[in-house]
């Protein structure tokens, strides 16, 4: 003899199971529409950055196209808002000259943002005998014949947003910092020691998240 199901009871089970998934659909929906409204009322707003200065430690083209730099960046960084906090949980650092990297990415420590806090960094960043492309190397050589070098220096990170106990999921940080280096005359920065000079730049930076 083989047992049957009664269909009674897989009727009442199948209507016990769409109930159910009706049920959590409907909790996170409310749970969304909550978390939309709590955003859309504190209207958190994106970190600003300031590239207060850079040292120059070497800074170095030799041939046939490869360049050698040293440098430490002071970066400051403001949270903006006063009910959300920032939670940084990477932070990679590094220069590019005309969209080309130069410089190894260096990480700065993790680190918590309060309401209004303003953090400051100051990584060094560097390459040693870096492979510069050949039209870059041309126009590398002529900005340092002028005397100056504009460089950007980048932030590729990801951050978190806190409000309350609620931590929202990760997202992309993008900072762009422009950095123009006077090499002209070592008047335009501060000696620091031997061959070293710091350059205070104080530029704004842009961001986007």
């Amino acid at each position: 003899m083989t047992s049957k199901t009664c269909p009674s009871h897989a009727h009442r089970r199948r209507r016990f199971f769409r109930r159910l998934c009706a049920s959590i659909l409907v909790l996170a929906f409310i749970i969304l529409v909550v978390v939309l409204i709590v955003w859309a009322v504190l209207q958190p707003n994106k970190p600003r950055f300031i590239l207060q200065d850079a040292t120059v430690y070497a800074f170095n083209l030799s041939a046939p196209n490869m360049l050698t730099s040293n440098f430490q960046v002071t970066l400051s960084s403001r949270n903006p808002n006063d009910k959300i906090g920032i939670y940084y949980d990477r932070l990679d650092v590094y220069a590019t000259y005309r969209s080309q990297q130069i410089t190894l990415r260096t990480a700065i420590p993790p680190t918590y943002q309060g309401h209004k806090d303003i953090n400051v960094w100051s990584p060094f960043i560097y390459g040693n005998q870096v492979p510069v492309a050949p039209y870059n190397t041309v126009l590398l050589g002529q900005d340092q014949a002028n005397g100056a070098v504009q460089l950007l220096i980048k932030i590729d990170g990801r951050v978190r947003w806190k409000v309350g106990t609620f931590i929202s999921g990760k997202y992309h940080l993008y900072v762009r910092c422009p950095a123009y280096i006077n090499f002209g005359s070592r008047t335009a920065g501060v000696e620091i020691g031997n061959n070293a000079v710091k350059y205070q730049l104080v530029t704004s930076c842009s961001v986007s998240v």
